[in-house]
């Protein structure tokens, strides 16, 4: 029986009466998620008390700092034209890490936490495919084990929720709202990451790893055993959001931060530097918007936050996916990106026409990744070099293609993620709660999100202005004549040299003699 099967929710609170007075903990409020989540409880849920973020020293800059960078996202636009003082009055920093042991947290801090918080958010994770096992260790899971130990502190504690991931047990094809057995012990895990050289690590970790396919998925999936164990001691809820993409409505229609998943397909392409994909066309691409996640978990927050814990309550565990409704194929993401809205909407300073495609075979894509990427990439940067401009596309087409690599594993395969318990919390959400927190993705329809996506990108990614699409289409079509230009030299050149090459000119000159 599910957490949510024999539960009467109607006399609890509503989400906005529950989230009243409560002081909020989360780590990770400054990548992606983590803004949105703070912003959709500022802006829906107005009368919390206070909101904490873990806060680390970045690059030099201090913690209070990035906290000003933070509310001058425009991620915050609406919560600044609003409700204009609410950010400023109600989120504080503490200065921590979520990687150091006690979260870096000094005692003060760690006292203030204990005993004013009510509710905690795990959101902070190291999301690159290429770390090492070390580097992963470190956030993943030592950050989630100090999370719980912090937590296990907390004197009113009414809810954790701990973010994973929809792709954390990918050896399987169909994967459930429950917890899978564990693929090696988590603290023998650690005590390894911290015990052994990086080198010896390094070698051993593609066997350590076994079925899992980089170390995010591998470190994931552990860090979902850390929580487990605190089965009935805390109370614990497992989100797991599949590809977090551009937001459908909040906090702006198309915001964006990252360029997960097609988004950052469809950027590259229509920037004319990503020519060819390695990939399955007919896979359909599970994502989730933003803002369709947030709600998730605030909602699953308040489930759990108004029932108070007992012995024999287990972990829900949400997939935060779309199995549940027809979404676009990757093929179809890739072409109408490429034939509708690069068309319509440009992208600035495009270094060449839209084109490439995706493709099912990997000699396909090595020699259009030599002869389309690399090739052109040189002789760019060769053309900059001799102008006196810094070569930098190369750079980039090596990125494109390690990022290429790190994700055909999940771009040449296909899940179910079911979600049953997602779609069942959803139906649980009072009227009075339907217009902030009610979440779905069967109204959204997917050529105009995508549309808004790569508007969003262009502008919040690229910071390139909507008023300047004139100069935009002007440059796209010189890039399309511009690239017929060059394909027909280059096929005329191909021809002019076939029909020249001895063996064709032998042809040609035995066909003369028959004819006289």
């Amino acid at each position: 029986m599910g957490f949510l099967d024999d539960r009467d929710l109607e006399n609890v609170p509503s989400i906005q009466e529950y989230y009243k007075g409560k002081t909020i903990f989360i780590t990770g409020g400054s990548g992606f998620m983590g803004k949105v989540l703070v912003e959709k409880l500022l802006y829906s849920c107005s009368d919390l008390d206070r909101i904490y973020l873990l806060l680390r020293n970045k690059k030099g800059v201090k913690p209070e700092d990035r906290l000003a960078d933070i509310y001058a996202s425009k991620c915050f636009d609406r919560l600044r034209k609003e409700k204009p003082d609410i950010f400023q009055e109600k989120v504080f920093f503490i200065a921590g890490d979520a990687s150091e042991i006690g979260l870096g947290i000094s005692d003060e801090d760690r006292t203030l936490i204990i005993n004013r918080t009510n509710i905690l958010f795990h959101v902070a994770a190291s999301v690159r495919f290429d770390d090492s096992l070390k580097v992963a260790a470190r956030l993943n899971l030592r950050g989630t084990r100090e999370i719980v130990e912090l937590a296990k502190d907390i004197r009113n504690l009414e809810v954790l929720v701990h973010v994973s991931t929809s792709y954390a047990n990918t050896n399987r094809k169909q994967i459930d709202e429950v917890i899978y057995p564990a693929f090696a012990d988590w603290r023998e895990t650690l005590n390894i990451c911290e015990n052994v050289d990086d080198h010896t690590l390094n070698v051993l970790t593609p066997k350590y790893l076994g079925e899992l396919p980089n170390t995010y998925v591998f470190t994931k999936q552990l860090a979902e055993h850390v929580m487990t164990e605190q089965k009935g001691k805390l109370p614990i809820v497992i989100m797991r959001p599949s590809i977090v993409i551009s937001s459908a409505s909040e906090p702006l229609v198309g915001w964006v931060e990252n360029l997960n998943g097609p988004v950052g397909i469809l950027v590259a392409s229509g920037k004319g530097i990503l020519r060819t994909l390695y990939t399955d066309p007919d896979i359909l691409s599970d994502y989730i918007p933003v803002d369709v996640a947030i709600k998730a978990f605030i909602a699953g927050a308040w489930a759990r936050g108004v029932k108070k814990l007992e012995p024999t309550d287990d972990i829900e565990v949400y997939n935060c996916s779309t199995s549940h409704m027809k979404t676009m194929t990757i093929g179809e993401i890739v072409d109408f990106g490429k034939n509708c809205i690069v068309r319509e909407i440009p992208l600035e300073g495009m270094l060449w026409s839209v084109g490439g495609s995706v493709t099912r075979s990997q000699l396909e894509y090595y020699l259009k990744v030599l002869f389309l990427h690399l090739l052109p990439a040189i002789l760019v940067d060769l053309v900059l070099r001799i102008t006196g401009n810094k070569p930098m596309l190369v750079k980039v087409q090596r990125r494109i293609y390690v990022a290429n690599l790190a994700l055909q594993y999940f771009v040449t395969q296909q899940w179910t993620f079911t979600n049953k318990n997602i779609l069942e919390l959803r139906s649980r959400i009072k009227n009075e709660d339907k217009v902030p927190f009610y979440y779905e993705m069967e109204t959204i329809i997917p050529e105009e999100f995508f549309r808004n996506a790569c508007i969003g990108g262009k502008e919040f990614i690229l910071n390139e202005r909507m008023e300047n699409l004139p100069k935009a289409k002007a440059h796209f079509r010189r890039m399309e004549l511009l690239d017929r230009v060059v394909r027909t030299i280059i096929q005329g050149y191909l021809f002019w040299f076939i029909v020249n090459t001895e063996f064709v000119t032998e042809i040609f000159r035995k066909i003369s003699n028959l004819t006289v």
